[in-house]
């Protein structure tokens, strides 16, 4: 789950009464909780931000146009072949893990998990989500 969820957790918390974050007696004086994962959000260790080739297994290649904002939050659009275009309707760059999901003209839906490798190239496994037998290997030769 990314942290930035965590805030939302706590401000609902705050509005039900704060009950959740009621500690008992004996366990506040000994328990310090940390603030660190609420205070700093969700960072990449790589920027994939750019036009570049993600090949897949079953020769469905696509070439991305990608935007990372300093979140890690991914927009963008891809191109496969000459008439199918899609557009990242979610994805993030979270340390060296990448997820986004590409909305297809073609009615499909496909989601691509990976991370950048040692060598700084993505690689990962791409599935339709209305057919999620149908899965596929992906990699790129650009490195991040």
């Amino acid at each position: 789950m990314r942290v930035r969820l965590v805030p939302a957790a706590v401000a609902l918390s705050i509005a039900l009464g704060g009950s959740v974050l009621a500690a008992p007696t004996a366990q506040a004086a000994t328990h310090r909780p940390s603030t660190a994962p609420v205070a700093k959000a969700a960072s990449a260790d790589f920027n994939v931000g750019g036009i570049w080739t993600l090949y897949q297994s079953n020769s469905a290649n696509a070439t991305l146009s990608v935007t990372q904002d300093a979140q890690g939050n991914l927009t963008g659009i891809a191109r496969t072949g000459s008439a199918t275009t899609g557009t990242i309707e979610q994805g993030f760059v979270d340390g060296s893990y990448v997820y986004f999901v590409i909305a297809w003209n073609d009615g499909a839906t496909g989601r691509y998990i990976g991370s950048r490798g040692a060598d700084g190239r993505l690689s990962g496994v791409s599935t339709d989500l209305a057919h999620p037998s149908s899965q596929a290997t992906w990699y790129t030769t650009w490195t991040f």
